[in-house]
């Protein structure tokens, strides 16, 4: 198992947690982004940057994901296409899609983004609480032991 992290949106506590459990379980992992990310110096870890433009990095990471990996990210359509490949998704708030929720998530997602389109303002995501980032530290934590 690998994990791919979609890091252009990803927060900095929630890259700090997927280094330290990098370093802790030896788990190959990568930071897709479309600037450079800063991450430690580390034979496990590593930072790919990739051009700039509209799902580049999505697109990247959908490439080279393989059955197994987990990728984290926030983005549904790539939590989709990451689930469809036969990997794993999960978001930076500790939501693990799967294939029985990704569906739904996306509906919400396109409804949500239709009423952004007529005008309505919904005011976007709230932010990074600490029990998101306990969330996201427990289900990595899983993850990673269920791989060993």
């Amino acid at each position: 198992m690998k994990i791919w992290v979609d890091a252009d949106a990803c927060p900095k506590t929630i890259r700090e947690t997927i280094c330290r459990a990098a370093e802790r379980t030896g788990v190959t992992t990568t930071f897709v982004a479309n600037h450079l990310v800063p991450v430690p110096k580390r034979n496990n870890i590593h930072s790919l940057q990739v051009e700039t433009g509209f799902d580049i990095a999505d697109n990247e990471i959908v490439r080279r994901v393989e059955i197994g990996d987990l990728v984290i990210t926030s983005d549904i359509p790539l939590a989709d296409e990451v689930i469809t490949k036969g990997g794993q998704a999960l978001s930076s708030r500790g939501e693990l899609y799967t294939k029985d929720t990704i569906k739904a998530r996306l509906n919400i997602r396109d409804f949500m983004d239709t009423m952004r389109s007529s005008g309505i303002q919904s005011g976007g995501p709230a932010p990074l609480s600490q029990t998101d980032k306990r969330e996201f530290a427990n289900h990595l934590d899983k993850i990673l032991a269920k791989a060993k």
